[in-house]
């Protein structure tokens, strides 16, 4: 049975959070995964993270963690001392998981987030050589970690390097590290690929996670995203990963104004019923 999780800023609007509430209240509304703010969970106490870890195994939920690096910490930079933070950024993030018991760290940890080409530069390939110069420097902190990296391919209003799975699979392909792998999302892909379920089945064993949600970013149920056709690409590649509801329905704070949601999508939310509801949903289509 595949496991169903979800985003815990789907609640807030600021990234950092509290994420200790969150882990009874999603076990309670049906789900068996966590996905948190790994940024912050590295700079929590050793004895806040613990606390946190051992929540989740009193509700028998699993923690993951995404980031979106910042400027300031971007591995693809062609600035060797921003280059250089980043690395460190997350070095500190994956020894902080490796310490809490491994898992997975997925989203722009192969960039920066929101980030395009910068305007004097026609060429994303030095950029994209310095990620990967990065990427294998982190990936052996992640072997060390029981840490899996998952790139995240990202549509091209919000990102430049990996926009398509076929990007990406060049990407992690020429990685060649069991702890360097794909995350797709089924709202950049239904911007950027011409077949959705067509990615799925050409990521194949890469696939790590795959982020749910409707065509803007509603809960999984509420849209037209073809569900059938995602699960038969599950099935066909025998995908046993997680996944991770990240819907985002108000606009407000730092979080409305990352993604970009610049009106409440549903007028007065119900926000544990509706995560509620797409739970039972995502289990029926997905599981």
């Amino acid at each position: 049975m595949r496991k169903i999780g979800i985003y815990y800023a789907f609640w807030t609007r600021e990234w950092d959070a509290d994420f200790f509430p969150f882990i009874e209240k999603i076990k309670n509304l049906g789900f068996d995964q966590l996905e948190i703010n790994g940024g912050t969970f590295a700079v929590m106490s050793p004895p806040a993270r613990k606390r946190l870890g051992d929540e989740a195994k009193r509700c028998n939920i699993t923690i993951s963690y995404g980031i979106g690096l910042t400027a300031d910490h971007d591995v693809s930079s062609l600035d060797e001392e921003v280059r250089r933070n980043g690395i460190q950024f997350m070095r500190s993030m994956i020894e902080a998981v490796g310490k809490s018991g491994g898992g997975m760290i997925g989203g722009t940890v192969h960039s920066a987030w929101p980030s395009t080409l910068p305007k004097d530069a026609t060429d994303k390939r030095p950029y994209l050589d310095q990620s990967k110069k990065s990427m294998r420097e982190m990936v052996r902190v992640a072997e060390d970690n029981n840490v899996i990296l998952n790139v995240e391919v990202i549509n091209r209003f919000e990102q430049y390097l990996l926009n398509t799975c076929d990007e990406a699979l060049s990407y992690v392909k020429d990685i060649n590290s069991p702890s360097c792998r794909i995350l797709l999302d089924t709202f950049h892909m239904n911007i950027e690929e011409d077949s959705i379920g067509g990615a799925i089945r050409k990521a194949g064993r890469y696939l790590s996670a795959l982020h749910l949600g409707e065509t803007n970013r509603k809960p999984p149920g509420l849209g037209r995203m073809p569900w059938e056709e995602i699960r038969s690409a599950l099935d066909a590649i025998g995908f046993d990963g997680p996944l991770v509801m990240e819907p985002f329905i108000a606009k407000g704070g730092q979080v409305g104004r990352d993604v970009a949601v610049w009106r409440d999508l549903i007028p007065n939310p119900d926000y544990d019923k509706l995560a509620h509801d797409a739970a039972s949903f995502v289990r029926k289509v997905l599981c």
